[in-house]
């Protein structure tokens, strides 16, 4: 299928692994420039490398903490500088928690509430102006099934990832009239490296099996008895950046493989 997005621009934060780069090579492949954004410099650069001698694209990667709010400007600043603005803003940077609400302290909802909400917030105020200049854009955020299915060992992360839904559903009713798109994408079980990292860590004294664990995870959760790849929470970032999903305005996708157990 044709998606259009050839020589367009795409600022990625969370860019450099798991989900993110996932999303960085679905891309690359339809021929989007790329603006990368993670804290990890050598493995960011590495990241922009490869994909440059893969497909061609230009990429700029920016090292930086997308909780941080300086990091905002350095973002929008590189694709200023680089391309006169973006046309694709992925919002995909952040991580889980492990807390309880009587115990955790404020800085702690500081941090996520920064990297989750925050993060998104700057980024648009900072891109969404350069987007109008250039006749429209689209706007993803890397939500989360815990938005609305909520894991009870991570209040921290729950709260946060349904905070950026809220702020979503906003900011495209504002932005609409400018032909900016603004949508959520909300995943279930992703094999990211931090997942397959936990469950080692978990099975280190039964035995070392962190595969299984995983499926019983997968098991438990997830009616289709799996967890997904990145490229194919990936592909629906792509797809939904497309022309293709031209009437997607305001929404929220569930790619959770039946783990949402309401309608």
């Amino acid at each position: 299928m044709e998606l259009g997005l050839k020589g367009k621009v795409a600022v990625i934060t969370g860019g450099s692994v798991g989900i993110g780069l996932a999303i960085a090579e679905g891309f690359a492949a339809e021929g989007v420039n790329l603006v990368l954004a993670a804290r990890d410099e050598a493995r960011l650069d590495r990241v922009a490398e490869t994909i440059r001698e893969t497909h061609g694209v230009r990429v700029v990667p920016v090292a930086c903490d997308v909780s941080l709010a300086e990091a905002a400007t350095q973002i929008v600043g590189a694709a200023e500088a680089e391309f006169g603005g973006a046309d694709i803003l992925i919002n995909n940077a952040g991580t889980g928690s492990n807390e309880t609400i009587m115990e955790a302290p404020d800085s702690k909802w500081d941090f996520y509430w920064n990297l989750h909400v925050m993060a998104a917030v700057r980024l648009a105020r900072g891109l969404v102006p350069g987007m109008k200049r250039r006749g429209g854009g689209v706007i993803l955020h890397n939500a989360s099934i815990c938005a609305s299915q909520p894991l009870g060992y991570e209040p921290i992360y729950n709260v946060t990832k349904a905070a950026l839904v809220m702020f979503s559903k906003n900011l495209a009713n504002e932005v609409v009239r400018d032909n900016i798109r603004v949508n959520t994408v909300n995943p279930g079980l992703v094999l990211t490296p931090d997942w397959i990292k936990t469950a080692k860590e978990l099975t280190a004294d039964s035995g070392g099996d962190w595969e299984a664990h995983l499926q019983s995870v997968a098991d438990e959760y997830a009616p289709i008895r799996r967890f997904a790849s990145a490229a194919e929470i990936a592909n629906l970032f792509v797809f939904l950046c497309s022309d293709r999903a031209s009437y997607c305005v305001g929404s929220t996708f569930f790619a959770d493989g039946g783990m949402l157990r309401t309608i």
